[in-house]
């Protein structure tokens, strides 16, 4: 990062303070010199977000993050470390300049684009808006009558319509647009002989709309039965990536502000989110039709821990989708899913059994083990002896993947009822077909707990450095060796900081881009009373001591290695001597 774009990241962060912005977004409760809330990055009902006023930073307990007001704004809004500075520029009235001067024109360029973008997008959606109560689209309101769309909730998702191939591209032209504009949104495309037409000639449109309020894309549902694809959304674009968005986010995100969301559901397709949004169920997103993604459960996240999906009837055979509920469990989602009977999706149950139905289908929501347990159930014929075979093999495969002995206890006897089966064969069956145990290796074992107490002692004295403890001040952090890469960067930056400012700021740390797990870990550390205390400076000495130690016996092996590769005499005594200073100094230490 240039000097020139460092001192303006400096500049925005001094006229966008911590608490204003965070305030903004989320309420506060002052303790002290401490801000206090509920964290919005996870699920909680006691506060353990802390923000710390005099050193711009924030911490929560609960779930481990840290950050700066870049960093809060990036992770909240779910945008890139460049769009979070533009919106706090925005915020204060500044210009944002270019990263460097090689990609000045690059920045200004793709910023002016995605802004003109934005601005083809919107007009779009009001073009297709105006259409649908233009007296012109009888079509497409007799649809939303009988899928029991009220008025209320048309305007409320901004619904339009799409009357023919070219009035939409006709219309953007007068208002300025280029045809490249309107390819590059993705609203239009060209036909094989260069005619430029509406990519959603003829649907239903539903704006799809991020967590900031911008209209970044369009799905378009046919109103009649026909060859093409019931629905279509945009291609890809500047604006729009189907994996990292997730339809009705922004009303979704206005309900978490208003009061907290206990939790989220998840379903495929545009018309399920309308349908339970009409029905009272305020908290659903979409995830388009796409299989689940890593960036859409992490937004969902962001929101609530607690997801429960509700995808259509036939769910439970699509073995891509099951594997997308396990990426839900490893990002930290507790997950349940809504068994829906085979065949009707979501919407379906609203317009055949109303809210309560599906509110009993909500209470009946099962975890994913068991779930798992159901789509084997279901793929299987349990007449026949083959059928029952079949689903025993699969089920007690899903049964081996438990960690809980009692979930697996209940799941066999319920194994057991199901197929007739002695408990104590499916048992039997279980244990036999467990993966053997990998070797033993205890060398590479105690060096990994060794390496484990390495990185914790560095880690607290990178954190006593941090803050400027009494017994770390002008301590020689550059004398050390850090083996982590990330506790190296930041041993430097500390010490880097000391020259030049005579004591480091703990929120440069955000601008470096370094691990966030390990910058975490250190401010984890920090920000609790492990630094503070009789202990600490004890504490302190010893983790000094002890990584001195280290880096002694890691130059004596290296010194030992070279040793053995040397191939001249006076090379072999050089290392020979430097050997025995290493030595000597090493039993000085004992």
């Amino acid at each position: 990062m240039k000097d020139g774009f460092a001192d303006f990241i400096s500049l925005l962060k001094q006229k966008n303070d911590i608490t204003e912005v965070i305030g903004s977004y989320i309420k506060l409760e002052r303790r002290g010199y401490n801000y206090w809330a509920c964290c919005p990055f996870h699920h909680e009902k006691t506060p353990s977000f802390s923000i710390n006023a005099a050193e711009q930073f924030y911490h929560c307990f609960g779930c481990g993050t840290s950050g700066d007001v870049i960093a809060f704004v990036k992770n909240y809004e779910n945008v890139d470390f460049s769009h979070a500075v533009e919106i706090l520029a925005a915020r204060v009235g500044l210009e944002v300049p270019a990263f460097d001067d090689q990609n000045r024109e690059e920045v200004r360029r793709r910023k002016q684009l995605r802004d003109r973008l934005l601005l083809l997008t919107k007009d779009a959606a009001r073009f297709y808006l105006a259409n649908l109560y233009s007296g012109k689209a009888q079509a497409h309101l007799e649809y939303l009558e009988r899928r029991k769309v009220l008025p209320s909730i048309m305007k409320k998702f901004g619904l339009g319509a799409s009357l023919d191939y070219d009035s939409l591209p006709d219309y953007l032209r007068q208002k300025g647009y280029t045809a490249e504009e309107m390819e590059q949104s993705g609203v239009c495309v060209r036909s094989e002989r260069g005619r430029l037409w509406d990519a959603q000639a003829g649907r239903l449109i539903i704006p799809i709309i991020n967590n900031l309020d911008e209209v970044i894309a369009f799905g378009g549902r046919l109103l009649e039965k026909a060859d093409r694809a019931k629905y279509k959304n945009t291609k890809d674009t500047i604006l729009f990536d189907k994996r990292k968005n997730l339809y009705n986010i922004n009303l979704v995100k206005r309900l978490h502000r208003a009061g907290g969301i206990p939790y989220l559901i998840l379903v495929e397709g545009y018309m399920d989110v309308i349908s339970l949004y009409q029905a009272g169920f305020e908290n659903v997103v979409a995830s388009m039709g796409t299989s689940l993604t890593k960036e859409q459960l992490r937004l969902c996240k962001r929101y609530s821990e607690n997801i429960y999906i509700s995808y259509d009837g036939d769910f439970a055979g699509q073995k891509a989708n099951l594997r997308g509920l396990g990426l839900a469990e490893r990002e930290g989602l507790k997950v349940k899913i809504v068994p829906l009977p085979d065949g009707p999706d979501p919407d379906d149950i609203i317009r055949e059994q109303g809210a309560e139905g599906y509110r009993k289908l909500l209470d009946e929501a099962m975890p994913l083990m068991d779930f798992r347990m159901l789509a084997a159930k279901r793929k299987f014929d349990l007449n026949t002896t083959e059928g029952r075979r079949e689903y025993v093999k699969e089920a007690l495969s899903t049964i081996r993947e438990s960690e809980s002995e009692a979930e697996k206890e209940e799941l066999l006897k319920r194994l057991s009822a199901e197929t007739n089966l002695s408990l104590g064969a499916l048992k039997s069956d279980l244990g036999s077909e467990q993966p053997s145990a990998a070797p033993v290796r205890e060398p590479e074992e105690r060096r990994e707990d060794s390496s484990k107490d390495d990185k914790i002692a560095e880690r607290f004295i990178l954190a006593a450095c941090l803050f400027q403890k009494p017994y770390a001040q002008n301590f020689p952090i550059e004398q050390l060796i850090f083996r982590d890469p990330t506790q190296e960067k930041i041993a430097s930056y500390i010490a880097e900081e000391c020259d030049s400012k005579g004591k480091p700021s703990p929120n440069g740390l955000f601008e470096l881009g370094l691990d966030e797990g390990e910058v975490n870990s250190i401010f984890d550390l920090a920000t609790g009373s492990e630094l503070d205390g009789d202990h600490a400076e004890k504490y302190f000495r010893d983790c000094v001591f002890a990584v001195r130690r280290r880096n002694l016996s890691d130059q004596i092996e290296e010194c030992r290695a070279a040793y053995e590769k040397a191939k001249s005499a006076e090379e072999k005594r050089e290392y020979l001597e430097l050997l025995g200073e290493l030595t000597k100094k090493q039993k000085q230490q004992r």
